[in-house]
């Protein structure tokens, strides 16, 4: 994991990303971390889920749905869920 790390987590993909946090969750959940070492990977830890977070919500805006006019003719795109 230290490689992992090592890595910014800007520049993370989400898999990558989910993958560390949940290596570090599995770490910080057995409890056989020292205390400075726990704190480090909490840290890591939110920066990952902030990570998560920021490219799930970019990944949500880019879903669009397809309007199709009367014959089924595709004729614009519009937010998934609008509100």
């Amino acid at each position: 994991m230290a490689e992992a790390e090592s890595s910014p987590v800007e520049s993370l993909s989400f898999e990558a990303a989910m993958a560390e946090l949940e290596k570090i969750f599995t770490a910080l959940e057995e409890g056989n971390v020292p205390l400075e070492r726990s704190i480090s990977l909490y840290e890591r830890g939110e920066a990952l889920k902030a990570r998560c977070d920021k490219l799930l919500k970019s990944a949500e805006d880019k879903v669009e749905k397809i309007r199709l006019s009367r014959d089924g003719q595709p004729t614009g795109a519009e937010p998934l869920d609008p509100e």
